[in-house]
């Protein structure tokens, strides 16, 4: 799994970074094989200023569908990348499992059944 940060108008940190990659391999690791990369978009909409204003934009691709996007907007970066990779694992499940419950009921319908 591939997973490209960008950053807008702040230095991506190497610990933001790894933090980053820790979170996304502990959350989405289980669909490591159908994930082939990720996008991370981080962004500080205010700037120095602060306030709610911290943003991380995930989007991945998903074989066969739209991509799954979620954005984030929190106080502090580290707050709205957890909550944003939290919310793209729980999204990447219930999407994968409605594509097999999908695929499963299409197998059932094709069964030969003599009579």
């Amino acid at each position: 799994m591939r997973i490209d940060i960008h950053s807008s108008k702040f230095a991506l940190t190497d610990s933001l970074r790894s933090h980053i990659e820790r979170r996304v391999q502990f959350a989405l690791s289980w669909a490591y094989h159908k994930l082939p990369h990720i996008h991370l978009r981080l962004d500080d909409v205010n700037g120095p200023k602060g306030g709610l204003d911290k943003v991380c934009r995930i989007q991945i691709p998903v074989a066969g569908g739209k991509p799954v996007v979620i954005e984030e907007t929190q106080t502090d970066m580290y707050t709205a990348i957890d909550r944003a990779i939290e919310r793209a694992a729980r999204t990447i499940s219930r999407r994968l499992e409605r594509s097999r419950k999908i695929g499963r009921a299409s197998c059932r319908e094709r069964v030969y059944h003599p009579v």
